[in-house]
């Protein structure tokens, strides 16, 4: 079982001060996607998900795993769609990955011309900075925009992040733009996108592998655990009792996703799952009951 720290004890493994984090969340980010047919034989939880994807009319890819059980379901996994704010606990593994104590301690200054849209937590700290750990926990809980570009910038730039990833197994991830940029996801774009099997084998890497040593494995956990943003989405659609760590984006097209790490109640072991979703029409609103229903229909799968 997974040890749950309160919201603010992960800050004292690194010894800073914790900050007062208040505010409500939006988001922007963005939508693409190259459509591929799903080819062969759909299993029943696929069925499911394909007739999900035609009542809310949109594009759905699905992947999650049981790694307890190593029992897989999918659809359209392997399509791309825009990635929105689920990049940014792969920013954060990446920084907890590379950064030592002292560089998570430090503080990083910005400036108002650096604060972009929803910037919730970052734009009550101009004057004083924030701490890098403190970043990116803004950036997880609270989808904070200006955090995620200054976890960019700590990584050395989207570039320099995507080749991060490409070194722990992630050959799909196309990391080009900041925010807000990055939530443009023009039809036929690539750029700023990944798959949904993609996606969650990337954050299966870092929460439940060896990427990150166990403590900073725990950081990370707990941001996720403790996000504020999901709570219509994956959480909605699991079982009570159950613990969820997720990230959510939003953005244009209809672009709703979640990805996360479900522990089931008892001594199971964790579900990686990622839903990402798209329309076709570039003002097009989201539904997260789209969410909560994906993920209704994976967990009766994996469970039969």
């Amino acid at each position: 079982m997974i040890r749950i720290l309160k919201r603010s004890s992960f800050i004292l493994l690194f010894m800073v001060v914790g900050i007062v984090l208040m505010a409500c969340s939006n988001e922007a980010e963005s939508k693409e996607g190259i459509p591929e047919e799903n080819n062969g034989e759909l299993n029943k939880g696929s069925e499911d998900l394909k007739k999900l994807e035609e009542e809310f009319d949109v594009r759905l890819g699905v992947y999650a795993i049981d790694t307890g059980a190593d029992k897989e379901i999918s659809y359209r996994e392997n399509e791309r769609f825009a990635y929105t704010s689920t990049f940014k606990p792969l920013a954060v593994g990446a920084v907890l990955q590379t950064k030592s104590d002292e560089e998570l301690e430090e503080t990083i200054t910005y400036s108002e011309e650096d604060l972009v849209t929803y910037s919730p937590i970052t734009e009550q700290h101009v004057d004083e900075g924030m701490t890098l750990v403190e970043i990116a926990d803004a950036a997880i809980r609270y989808s904070d925009n200006t955090a995620g570009n200054l976890l960019l910038e700590a990584m050395g730039g989207p570039d320099e992040l995507e080749t991060i990833l490409r070194d722990i197994g992630d050959e799909t991830i196309e990391m080009d733009r900041y925010e807000t940029e990055l939530n443009e996801a023009k039809p036929g774009d690539i750029r700023d996108t990944s798959t949904a099997k993609a996606m969650a084998t990337t954050l299966q890497q870092y929460v439940l592998e060896d990427v990150l040593d166990a403590d900073r494995r725990e950081v990370l956990t707990n941001m996720l655990i403790n996000n504020t943003t999901g709570d219509a989405l994956i959480r909605a659609g699991v079982p009570d009792g159950w613990t969820v760590g997720d990230k959510t984006g939003a953005g244009g097209y209809g672009t709703r996703n979640d990805i996360g790490i479900i522990w089931p109640e008892g001594d199971e072991e964790p579900i990686v799952i990622a839903i990402m979703s798209s329309r076709d029409e570039e003002d097009a609103d989201y539904d997260d009951k789209l969410i909560e229903k994906a993920t209704e229909i994976v967990l009766q799968e994996l469970r039969n």
